[in-house]
């Protein structure tokens, strides 16, 4: 379960929060008490793109066949503004 903290607990405790997070520890950074981040070890960050990245080509595998060309191009354009945050 991850712990709680406030970013300005997070500034005055940085190195503190690093070591624990090295140790497996996980945070949720909260803002006005709703969550906004999440510190996780750089190790788990990696497993979470890659599973991502997994999921995602296979999800496209299984439906690239049934896509008309058309569909397939508004599909990546759609991608490509969700990946740039429009």
């Amino acid at each position: 379960m991850a712990e709680t903290v406030k970013p300005k607990e997070v500034r005055q405790r940085l190195g503190d929060l690093l070591d624990r997070i090295s140790e497996r520890r996980e945070f949720v950074i909260e803002r006005r008490g709703k969550p906004a981040a999440a510190m996780v070890s750089y190790e788990k960050y990696q497993r979470m793109q890659r599973a991502a990245e997994t999921e995602l080509l296979e999800s496209l595998d299984r439906h690239a066949r049934k896509l008309t060309e058309a569909q397939a191009r508004e599909l990546a354009r759609s991608a490509k503004q969700r990946v740039r945050g429009h």
